[in-house]
């Protein structure tokens, strides 16, 4: 017994150590009050126009009782209790406006304000491509004819990130323009989203720019066409909230997050904004936040110190926008707020000498004429969110799926651009600095696996009864292995996967077999492990057990397991 509790213990403290490690939170930043100047031009936005964000439990009754008539945003207005109200006068609406805030059943009250692509993007430049759609010239990984035109690919860490990952089992809700099955999306997986401008169900793109953003996430790759996505294995969930003229209501933009987060989305892209706060989107925000959902969103095209709306808000992974040589763009605001940094491109330069626009390339439906689709070089913050948004999608898919960790390996696996040798953050232009697919993949797969079988090696000698076949310790040891590496990658959120319930159903139908027992307590004792790693760590958001049952659920679980392992491994068991 001495000897397995001396094995154990450095097992124990490696795995123990890897998981307190993992759970050292990053603390989000801290968004600025309005300004008075902020406030006044958000008054005067839409001064006959209030949107009112009601509390959730609040009556039908009730909302017909006041002396307003409520207009629905959409018909999700219902579900999420978020209206227009019109006034016929400014004064009017003020007074309302005054009213309602002191209401306890108005979670809060806003002058509509529009949304709109950032300057640089909405008459982006853009060159048709037709070479794209040609036969590949090379045989190597990826076969895609045009992904070594895809600079900001290798920026972020690709292909060889993809070794390790390539977000299979994330969805990711692009909230835009909207986004159409271009050509290079055609195998890509997608889920029903919703249009909130047309409240309808098709949320095919009219403009270009959310099409653009899907591929950056997640364009087919390897198919002999086109180009390449950041996440390419990941789920895309179309969500219209802008029109063809690239411009939309913020009350649409908080119904949409809130859509995403109550239809399993994973992370949320939002390449749009706005310079004045909308309560109505914080509320949302924190409400996808809570339901275990990764908000990322572009900090603006102004060129200034002033990091735009929703990107502004905690709780949101603000991103700016990088160029070839690795510099932050002309284009991109920068701030305190700002995370991190990623390739938004510059169509205006030609840095890496290939004849062709530093732009971000995609397959994409051509602005002002949306029955035809090409291969477009755009510039961004805009474009620069959905290479984050896509490595957050490897990270999810990798089984890291609470947004407090998947930010915090974002940020803690950022590189250093050229020039750069700070420690920490590095400034309000880059943030963190530049997003890493391959270091955050390796941290998300290697780290978490180091730590699910140190506690399950250790799990497993402490409680582990001797075998009486020497023989059969290998099939325990793969079997221990197994079960730790991987679970969490595989469980995706599953609470039937991220439970007891594979040892269970293992000795449910393999017990009656002696030899497969060793096999059996292999299994348990590593998803004891993985379970107990995920506790510890907070990686895991357990899909309908409540966020604060998360721990508690894993714990429980892998306390069953551990006891499977313990009387499956018996001497009596396994003679």
């Amino acid at each position: 017994m001495s000897t397995r509790v001396g094995l154990a213990l450095p097992l124990l403290l490696v795995g123990t150590a890897v998981a307190w490690t993992w759970n050292g939170g990053h603390r989000a930043h801290q968004a600025t009050a309005p300004t008075a100047e902020e406030e006044a031009a958000e008054a005067a936005a839409s001064p006959l126009t209030l949107v009112v964000d009601f509390q959730d439990d609040i009556t039908a009754e009730a909302l017909a009782a006041n002396s307003y008539v409520e207009e629905a945003v959409s018909r999700y207005s219902a579900v999420d209790k978020l209206y227009r109200i019109r006034f016929s006068s400014a004064a009017e609406a003020a007074r309302a406006a005054a009213a309602l805030a002191r209401d306890p059943d108005v979670e809060s009250v806003d002058h509509d304000v529009e949304a709109t692509l950032f300057p640089q993007e909405a008459t982006a430049t853009a060159e048709p491509f037709a070479e794209c759609g040609a036969a590949p010239k090379h045989e190597g990984f990826p076969n895609d004819p045009c992904f070594r035109y895809q600079w900001h690919l290798r920026q972020v860490g690709l292909p060889d990130a993809w070794k390790m990952g390539q977000g299979k089992g994330a969805i990711v809700a692009v909230i835009d323009t909207g986004v159409t099955r271009v050509p290079d999306l055609h195998d890509v997986k997608m889920v029903p989203g919703y249009n909130f401008v047309a409240d309808t169900e098709n949320a095919a793109d009219d403009h270009g720019h959310g099409t653009h953003v899907a591929g950056t996430i997640a364009q087919a790759t390897n198919n002999k066409l086109g180009v390449g996505g950041v996440a390419f294995g990941a789920t895309i969930m179309p969500l219209k909230v802008l029109s063809a003229s690239g411009s939309g209501s913020m009350a649409a933009i908080a119904q949409a997050i809130r859509w995403a987060a109550d239809h399993k989305a994973n992370v949320i892209n939002m390449s749009l904004g706005g310079p004045f706060p909308v309560g109505a989107i914080r509320n949302a925000i924190d409400y996808a936040r809570n339901k275990g959902v990764v908000v990322i969103a572009a900090a603006g095209n102004d060129g200034r110190g002033k990091v735009g709306y929703p990107a502004r808000y905690p709780g949101v992974i603000a991103v700016a926008a990088t160029q070839f040589d690795e510099t932050t763009t002309f284009y991109s605001n920068w701030g305190k707020e700002i995370d991190i940094a990623g390739p938004g491109g510059n169509t205006r330069v030609d840095q890496n000498g290939d004849g062709k626009p530093d732009g971000v390339l995609q397959n994409t439906v051509v602005p002002g004429r949306i029955r035809d689709t090409d291969y477009l070089w755009f510039m961004g913050t805009s474009m620069a969110t959905p290479h984050v948004a896509g490595v957050a999608a490897l990270i999810v898919g990798a089984g890291v799926t609470k947004p407090d960790a998947v930010e915090r390996i974002l940020l803690e696996t950022a590189r250093k651009p050229k020039g750069k040798s700070v420690e920490g953050r590095i400034d309000d232009r880059y943030g963190a600095g530049l997003v890493d697919a391959g270091a955050a993949l390796k941290k998300a797969r290697v780290g978490k696996d180091v730590g699910g079988v140190g506690l399950a090696g250790a799990i497993a000698l402490l409680g582990l009864g001797r075998l009486r076949r020497r023989g059969l310790a290998f099939i325990f040891i793969g079997a221990l292995l197994t079960g730790a590496v991987g679970l969490l990658e595989l469980g995706g959120g599953n609470p039937l996967l991220l439970s007891a319930a594979l040892p269970i159903t293992a000795v449910a139908f393999l017990f009656g077999v002696a030899r497969l027992r060793p096999l059996i307590a292999g299994l348990a004792f590593g998803v004891a492990g993985a379970l107990l790693f995920g506790a510890i760590a907070s990686v895991a958001d357990v899909r309908v057990v409540p966020d604060f049952l998360d721990r508690a659920w894993l714990l429980a679980n892998a306390t069953v397991a551990a006891l499977i392992g313990r009387g499956v491994s018996s001497p009596s068991s396994t003679r």
